[in-house]
């Protein structure tokens, strides 16, 4: 199972992976936009099936680990390894 850090941004104009960034402590994550406002976990619905589409797996691969109601969050992925996860988003 792979881990991916997220900073999400709700609201866009539409929904995308901007790439990788870094946070206040240097350490990597991926920027994500998606349309959907942050009510009643909507966003977070629409960012679990943006990833599992854009890696190719199914929605219940991707689950959200942790940062419900933040924009920093941790989403775990079944069914791959932090390598193969990162040479899938990469080739985005």
């Amino acid at each position: 199972m792979a881990r991916l850090p997220i900073k999400l941004t709700p609201g866009a104009s539409a929904d995308r992976i901007d790439g990788w960034d870094v946070d206040p402590e240097g350490r990597p994550l991926l920027k994500v936009r998606v349309r959907a406002r942050p009510v009643e976990g909507e966003a977070n619905a629409a960012l679990i099936l943006l990833l599992a589409k854009a890696l190719g797996l199914s929605r219940s691969s991707v689950s959200l680990a942790r940062g419900g109601q933040s924009r920093l969050k941790m989403v775990e992925v079944e069914g791959l390894d932090d390598t193969e996860l990162r040479a899938r988003l990469t080739d985005l």
